[in-house]
């Protein structure tokens, strides 16, 4: 199936919708992409879960080792890991129900958006939350 994300309104909405995002990889290093991006988040008022096995807690919140972890429903699970990781995440992100599939920009990988087309998870590869978020005011 030929990769495509949502269009800019949809994921419009689906920022609006969905605060809960578990974040795949986030770091405790402030300089690190994954902590600047989930903090602005988490400044625009999204609850942000790390999802970490190598860190005790980012941005004032433990983090858990795996999404299978977290206690609740998860809206977005935000993906700071390379391209090849993207399949056994996506199957953990169906397994827990969560809405929505998110890969970070320059991260994307046809066998995980198959298997999430599959079980109708919404897709967003190649994007970054943060600039959409941004781009969405």
């Amino acid at each position: 199936m030929a990769f495509k994300n949502p269009s800019r309104d949809e994921i419009k909405t689906i920022l609006q919708d969905n605060k809960r995002i578990a974040v795949v990889g986030l770091s405790d290093n402030p300089a690190r992409t994954s902590y600047m991006v989930s903090q602005a988040m988490q400044d625009a008022g999204y609850e942000i879960i790390p999802v970490n096995p190598t860190i005790d807690e980012s941005l004032g919140v433990k983090a858990v080792n795996s999404l299978k972890d977290i206690e609740g429903h998860v809206d977005i699970v935000n993906v700071f890991r390379r391209s090849e990781y993207l399949p056994e995440i996506m199957k953990d992100a169906v397994d827990i129900g969560a809405n929505v599939f998110w890969a970070q920009l320059g991260v994307s990988n046809e066998e995980a958006y198959d298997y999430g087309k599959d079980h109708d998870i919404t897709i967003i590869m190649d994007r970054c939350i943060k600039v959409e978020h941004a781009m969405t005011k």
